[in-house]
């Protein structure tokens, strides 16, 4: 079986790795992301956060807010401003599926991971997700630690 070569132009930049500790992830969405050239350059550099940010359907468009990407700092005159809103592309179709799935009780669009794909596109996976109360993150953590365990008695004794 031959081996997949590693694309230099596909890495994870950042990754939000609390969303699925608060919340459940239903359904998970890639989307394009509309970014200045000084974004792009510090995003080539992993300079970027989205662990607080979220996305939001506003007047008919699909926006993330308050994901953070550095100044890229040989971008002086024309730089970026660190928290802007930034636009996603979906087509017309996913954005009212989004919409709807927002519109019911408890549901958000909770950015998962951003990265390059293999053609080098910078990319913003988001997940439907609802928030998880106390008793769900215990639930959870308790399945994870039993399931730990339960790898590494396999590992000793099989």
């Amino acid at each position: 079986m031959a081996q997949k070569k590693h694309d230099p132009n596909s890495k994870v930049i950042a990754e939000n790795r609390r969303a699925r500790y608060d919340y459940f992830i239903e359904d998970d969405l890639e989307c394009g992301l509309v970014l200045m050239g000084s974004e792009v350059k510090s995003l080539r550099q992993g300079q970027a956060n989205i662990a607080e940010s979220y996305a939001s359907v506003e007047d008919g468009e699909l926006w993330l807010i308050n994901g953070a990407i550095a100044p890229y700092l040989q971008a002086k005159t024309w730089g970026h401003e660190e928290r802007r809103k930034r636009k996603l592309l979906v087509s017309k179709k996913e954005l009212a599926r989004l919409w709807a799935a927002t519109a019911k009780d408890g549901m958000t669009l909770v950015p998962l991971v951003m990265y390059f794909n293999d053609r080098g596109v910078a990319k913003l996976k988001i997940g439907i997700a609802k928030g998880k109360k106390l008793h769900d993150k215990r639930e959870t953590s308790a399945k994870r630690d039993w399931d730990r365990q339960k790898r590494r008695l396999l590992k000793e004794h099989g």
